[in-house]
Order: structure tokens, then C-alpha cells, then sequence
């Protein structure tokens, strides 16, 4: 059963609040990085290292991971343009916990190493990525494409992989979580495995 018309809202009004709240979170992301006033003199390479690399890599991570989840978010806006309140209310929790990303980015940055930290980084990375899913799901109820369909659930399964791997070895969780960067190799796979 479809919806009449005036229950549908034009989610390129949720496009044009999706820009401006990535846009924020991702600047924002670089807001924890150590200031020059963290060092009483010029630092050396190594000392440049030790403060900075933590930090960095963290913030890399995240603005892949925001960036990526930004592009899938226009994608899914552009496949399905109208949606229901429950859907704009599901893309609302969504854009919540992309604004969270700051704030668990910052812990990631310091303690990146530390087991408790990592796993509550790829909690909200499997948050992030479940939310995402689950508007693709909708959006493509009724159509079969198993490329966009393998495209948004694989960042989930490799972030839960990751979270997992954090449990036991923090150090190496932040290699599983880049495998999510390859949805777009898992899409087309999916697809081609189709035809």
C-alpha cells in the first residue's frame, strides 16, 4: 500500500540538513588534534610522530568512514527521493550518530590502543553502518539490485568483524575496520555475480 502524497516528505530537504551536519562532523573531527603549544620547542621528526601519529590516523580513519557513509547517504537519497515519517526519523537517528563521530574519534585518537576505547569506536561504527543498511533496505524494498544492496551491508559485517577483533587485539582492529573502504569492490562483485 502506498502512502498518499501528503504523507511523503522531499528528502532533498533532509539532503540539504545531511550537508551541512557531515560537513560539520567532519571538520570537527579535526578539532582534537594536539595545537603547536603542545610542544615548548620546535619538535623533532620523532617528536612530531609521538604526538601527532595516534591522532592522525584516527582522524583519517573517520573522514574516510564519514565520507564514505556521506556518498552512500546522497546515493540512497537520489534512489529513493520521497520517504515516510518513519524513514525521515530513521535518516534523523542516522544523522545523529554521524555527528557523534567527533566526540568517539577525539577517545580513538588518545587511546586508540586501549581495548575498552577501540571497542566503543567500533560499536559506533557498527551503529553508523547498521543505520545505514537498514535505510538502504527500505529504500530498496521492491527492487532487486544486489550491488547497492552489497555495497551497504558490507561496512557492517566488516566493522562488526573489527569490533570483535578489538576485544582481543585493539592494534589490529583499525586494519579490519579500512577493509570496509572495499564496498564498492563488494558491490561490484555482487553484481556480477548476479548476471
Amino acid at each position: 500500500m502506498t502512502l498518499p502524497q501528503t504523507h511523503l516528505f522531499e528528502m532533498r530537504r533532509l539532503e540539504m540538513l545531511s550537508n551541512t551536519i557531515f560537513g560539520v562532523a567532519m571538520t570537527l573531527l579535526a578539532y582534537d588534534l594536539p595545537k603547536a603549544s603542545s610542544f615548548t620547542q620546535a619538535p623533532t621528526w620523532m617528536g612530531l610522530v609521538h604526538v601527532y601519529a595516534q591522532p592522525v590516523i584516527a582522524l583519517t580513519i573517520s573522514f574516510i568512514v564519514a565520507g564514505l557513509f556521506w556518498f552512500s547517504h546522497h546515493r540512497r537519497l537520489a534512489v529513493a527521493p520521497e520517504g515516510g515519517r518513519g524513514v525521515v526519523f530513521l535518516n534523523l537517528f542516522f544523522l545523529l550518530a554521524i555527528i557523534i563521530l567527533p566526540v568517539t574519534n577525539g577517545l580513538y585518537g588518545v587511546y586508540r590502543l586501549d581495548g575498552v576505547i577501540a571497542v566503543l569506536y567500533g560499536f559506533h561504527l557498527i551503529v553508523i553502518a547498521a543505520l545505514n543498511a537498514l535505510l538502504w533496505i527500505l529504500a530498496l524494498r521492491g527492487q532487486s539490485n544486489p550491488q547497492l544492496l552489497a555495497t551497504a551491508l558490507f561496512p557492517l559485517f566488516v566493522f562488526v568483524l573489527g569490533t570483535a577483533m578489538a576485544f582481543v587485539a585493539p592494534k589490529v582492529a583499525q586494519f579490519t575496520w579500512c577493509l570496509a573502504f572495499g564496498a564498492p569492490l563488494a558491490g561490484w562483485l555482487a553484481a556480477r555475480r548476479a548476471t
